[in-house]
């Protein structure tokens, strides 16, 4: 009902609010008439988890949308983290939120709206991954055909354990290292990851890492198909066999690892080869080569024996060699005779030319050229000294002349310089009438406070030097403008 003043002014008779009032209001209104609520939409606006670890997003279908919040302490128990265009089932309580007027969902539980959401995600993400080359053939590495020791990644309590150590002790009993993680929830891709990269950074590490798990449902397996898991797999240093579910189930690590095995038992036949049949080949390898030998052994022993057969016996074999010796023998005795009468023949044609009256001759001969190099070399030598003495003597007359130039010039200059050092000196001053003073050290003195009473000096003029000694009174007394006549005396008081 309203009232109205004088004025016209209407006045109104209901209750007023404060915006707190009425906020506080609202959502005690929305929480008690809705509470609890499970919300089907679509993931939109998710950018990752806040600094806080609070997720903010918004849940949306065709026709509308409402904000969502994910606190801390339930986003780290999530067995499925939120993804943005995940279409999801949200479970938590209606709520408002008084700062801005808005309504929101507090979710604590989160699930995808069904295997076809999920299978929807991981042919986004399986896209994703392979286009940056994480799935390549070659990336790919070679199993080592014989491993020393192998490196397990499953669950410690899991019946896959159990059938892995035991295939492997039936076909090659070794070294197995079994990194323990769990291999369904929320954690399972944050473990294996770290397990693998665990493998990698060993000092002893394995030839081999088999990662293991038993069959189930896609959500079972779904910790697999993390990209930290697939990341770590593909950057694996160790080659890496994937063995995760049955035959018919595949994850994104098995495309990222090196082999997948439709099993974890088929996994450890994968890994080593069996002993039994090792054992079996090499036996057989053994009985191979000795066979070979043997038959190589007879081989030899009958060519050996064929060879014996068509050799000739030792006398054929030396009976031309000692033909030829014998022929040799003969025709050496004849042609040593031969060799003798040439040699006589060619001496005495030589002692012919050997006699007393040939040597005298040659000796002539040679004697005289003798004579005529040596001519010729003292005519060489003799032009040799003239030419040389000639060059010499040049040289001696441009030398003194050279030292005559030089004394008329130096000459010159110490004229020069002794007239320069008259002009100089102090003694063209005393020609003037002035007179040096000097105290017994023989050092010039300046000024009348440089002597004492009683002191020694001498005073050297134009024609020599007087000796004095300085006599009392005041040093110190003003010389008159007009310098009195000097005494005749040759010495005296000069103050």
């Amino acid at each position: 009902m309203n009232t109205y003043s004088d004025t016209g002014n209407a006045k109104s008779n209901q209750t007023e609010y404060t915006v707190t009032e009425i906020s506080s209001s609202l959502k005690k209104t929305v929480e008690e008439r809705f509470g609890y609520v499970r919300i089907r939409g679509e993931i939109t606006g998710f950018r990752g988890a806040h600094s806080s670890g609070h997720c903010y997003f918004a849940l949306k279908d065709d026709r509308a949308r409402i904000e969502a919040v994910i606190w801390k302490g339930v986003a780290n128990k999530l067995k499925h983290f939120p993804e943005e265009g995940l279409e999801v089932i949200a479970s938590g309580k209606l709520t408002t939120y008084p700062g801005s007027s808005k309504y929101q969902v507090v979710i604590d539980n989160l699930e995808p709206a069904g295997a076809g959401a999920l299978m929807a995600l991981l042919q986004e993400r399986k896209k994703k991954l392979e286009a940056e080359g994480l799935f390549a053939p070659e990336r790919k590495q070679l199993l080592p055909y014989m491993p020393k020791k192998i490196g397990v990644i499953t669950s410690p309590t899991g019946a896959v354990i159990r059938d892995v150590l035991h295939r492997i002790s039936d076909r090659f009993p070794l070294h197995v290292l079994v990194w323990p993680v769990r291999v369904q929830g929320e954690t399972t891709g944050v473990e294996v990851s770290n397990a693998i990269n665990g493998f990698n950074t060993m000092e002893d590490k394995p030839d081999l890492i088999i990662v293991a798990r038993g069959g189930g449902s896609i959500e079972d397996l779904w910790g697999f198909n993390d990209e930290i898991v697939v990341r770590a797999a593909a950057n694996s240093d160790i080659p890496l066999i994937s063995a995760v579910g049955h035959e018919t189930d595949w994850t994104l690590i098995d495309l990222a690892a090196d082999v997948r095995a439709p099993t974890p038992t088929g996994a450890a036949e994968l890994a080593i080869p069996v002993k039994a049949e090792l054992d079996a080949t090499v036996a057989s390898y053994k009985a191979r080569l000795q066979s070979a030998l043997s038959r190589q052994l007879e081989k030899s022993r009958s060519n050996l024996l064929a060879a014996t057969r068509g050799l000739a016996s030792p006398d054929m074999l030396l009976a031309m060699p000692r033909r030829r010796l014998d022929e040799a023998t003969g025709r050496l005795g004849r042609g040593l005779d031969m060799a003798t009468r040439r040699k006589r023949t060619n001496y005495e044609s030589i002692a012919g030319r050997l006699s007393h009256r040939g040597l005298s001759s040659s000796i002539a001969r040679n004697h005289d050229r003798l004579d005529a190099l040596g001519r010729r070399v003292s005519a060489a030598h003799l032009n040799k000294v003239q030419s040389i003495s000639r060059h010499i003597s040049e040289l001696s007359r441009r030398n003194l002349n050279a030292f005559e130039i030089q004394i008329v010039r130096t000459k010159a200059r110490y004229e020069q310089a002794n007239r320069l050092l008259g002009s100089l000196s102090y003694k063209s001053i005393l020609d003037r009438g002035y007179a040096v003073v000097r105290n017994a050290k023989d050092r010039p003195i300046a000024s009348t406070e440089k002597i004492k009473s009683g002191e020694a000096f001498s005073v050297e003029l134009k024609d020599g030097r007087i000796h004095a000694v300085a006599a009392g009174g005041d040093t110190k007394t003003p010389v008159p403008k007009k310098q009195p006549k000097a005494p005749s005396s040759s010495q005296g008081d000069l103050f």
